[in-house]
């Protein structure tokens, strides 16, 4: 009995040692390719580095965090391992130099819900594969028959100009420079002369909004919308606010625990708002459709419906050229020409208003440039100082902080750093635009950046508010001539000033956070500058 028990006691023994030495031999393996892996500060279970950011900055929290672990990291995001990317050089590296291994897209747990529907595969922005390689190269070459980055968009877009314009002139004033200098001056108890003479403050969030979604929509659709059309009016206000929901804390929390936060208003509100985006895009669909003329695209619609039709007359009836797709890309198209460009815009007037030397400076150059006419593209070159400003806005707003988390698409050894495959990866964009060793001045307005000792124009490497690599923005030559024409155009005509009693220092430049970098509701005066008028 004693030599049985002593037996079943050895193989007992031997058991344990052996499932010891295993446990040892995986934490080996485990520690060996965790120094490998990039460093980061140390998780707490289920929370991650939770306590160490700020939801609300989460792009300013990172920063942080690369002044001490350096420029490629690791973040624990709840239980969600993310690699993070700092700086110019290493996001250029990583996006443009191995573009294969970080160039899928992270879809985010939201990303269902802006697809509500088999989600992963459709469209541009939330889609990896064969699918988004087809419909990322059908949009490009659509939207450049279309007219983007062409004489076409060129006269669509001064078009638009001038409705805009038109809302902008109900609120101006009109008023000598000697006037201003009076009305600077006199009690604050005045201000009725300031509102009669100088203008009425107003805010040009959604005029601005409207007039530069309704680019896209030209575009894609093949005609414009009404400003007052409430259904247009809705599907911006919606799509905006959408971009905004989706960088909330809440929605970020749903991200992480989405069994937790499923019910997050702010994430059932952005899911109502892409319902209800998608159910009219598909009514616009069908209102083209019962008109349409494969012998007459009128825009983006009618060249999808064209190639899925031509499909399917050659018998190939299980193509990417599907309804859902074509929602899901016309919704990419609508809110990603939307809210970006027009916010930038409005970054810029708040900044003109802000800093009036370098309004005047902008003024001074285009007055003696291109006068009272319409402003062209071709005059940029001519505008050197004004295309300088131009590009230090979209540098200093930063209105794309973080870029739309990528993931790679393999094993990579980066930087002498093991990620593995199917890791999410943040491209650090605010790293970027505000990194000490490319910039002069990196946390302040100064167009200086973009100009050389001589005041001519020069292009910077460190400037990627479009991102970089095969996720790039599709629409970057639209949104760079809609900046030129739209910010030229209502600086020829209107000097913008604070509202009255409010002074240059006192305008607040912090912006409202989401997924991108909104201004903090405002308003600013729009003052007719004399002798300025359109031929």
């Amino acid at each position: 009995m004693l030599m049985l028990e002593d037996l079943f006691l050895s193989y007992v023994t031997v058991a344990l040692m052996l499932v010891l030495m295993c446990i040892l031999v995986s934490l080996f393996f485990r520690s060996k390719d965790k120094r490998r892996e990039p460093p980061g500060p140390q998780p707490l279970p289920l929370l991650g580095n939770l306590l160490q950011m700020d939801l609300k900055r989460l792009d300013r929290s990172l920063v942080d965090l690369s002044k001490k672990y350096g420029s490629v990291f690791t973040v624990h995001l709840g239980p969600q391992k993310v690699v993070v990317l700092a700086g110019y050089k290493t996001v250029k590296q990583a996006l443009v130099n191995h573009a294969v291994e970080f160039g899928e897209r992270r879809i985010p747990q939201f990303g269902n819900d802006l697809m509500l529907s088999d989600s992963y595969r459709k469209g541009i922005f939330f889609a990896n594969g064969e699918s988004w390689k087809e419909m990322r190269r059908f949009a490009l070459s659509n939207l450049k028959d279309f007219g983007m980055g062409r004489k076409a968009a060129e006269d669509k877009i001064i078009e638009e100009i001038q409705y805009l314009i038109e809302v902008f002139e109900r609120h101006e004033g009109n008023s000598s420079p000697l006037l201003h200098y009076v009305l600077e001056r006199i009690p604050y108890c005045f201000f009725i002369i300031h509102f009669l003479f100088i203008g009425q403050p107003f805010s040009t969030g959604q005029p601005m909004n409207y007039a530069v979604s309704n680019i896209i929509c030209s575009i894609v659709y093949g005609s414009r919308f009404e400003y007052r059309d409430k259904d247009f009016k809705l599907m911006v206000d919606r799509a905006n606010e959408n971009i905004q929901l989706a960088g909330s804390p809440s929605v970020l929390l749903f991200d992480m625990y989405p069994g937790i936060f499923h019910w997050a208003s702010n994430r059932m509100r952005l899911k109502r708002n892409v319902f209800e985006n998608h159910k009219r895009i598909k009514q616009l669909i069908g209102h083209l459709q019962e008109t349409f003329n494969v012998e007459m695209c009128r825009g983006f619609v009618d060249s999808f419906l064209a190639q899925k039709k031509k499909l399917e007359d050659s018998g190939i009836t299980d193509s990417y050229y599907n309804i859902e797709n074509l929602v899901s890309t016309v919704g990419n198209l609508f809110s990603g020409g939307t809210d970006t460009t027009s916010s930038t815009l409005r970054w810029g007037l708040l900044l003109m208003a802000k800093y009036p030397r370098i309004q005047y400076q902008v003024q001074e150059e285009l007055s003696r440039v291109v006068g009272s006419r319409q402003v062209r593209v071709e005059d940029r070159r001519n505008l050197p100082y004004t295309d300088a400003v131009i590009h230090e806005t979209q540098r200093l707003a930063n209105v794309v902080p973080l870029a739309i988390p990528h993931k790679t698409s393999q094993d990579v050894t980066f930087q002498g750093f093991f990620i593995k495959g199917g890791t999410t990866v943040f491209p650090l964009l605010t790293s970027v635009h505000h990194d000490e060793s490319e910039w002069e001045s990196p946390n302040s307005f100064n167009p200086s950046h973009f100009l050389d000792t001589e005041g001519k124009f020069i292009r910077r490497d460190a400037f990627m508010p479009f991102s970089a690599g095969r996720r790039a923005c599709p629409g970057e030559s639209l949104a760079r001539m809609e900046l030129f024409l739209f910010f030229t155009s209502l600086l020829q005509l209107f000097r913008f000033t604070p509202p009255p009693g409010v002074k240059e220092d006192d305008l607040d430049l912090t912006p409202v956070v989401g997924f991108t970098l909104t201004p903090s509701p405002h308003e600013l005066c729009a003052v007719s500058r004399e002798g300025i008028q359109n031929e």
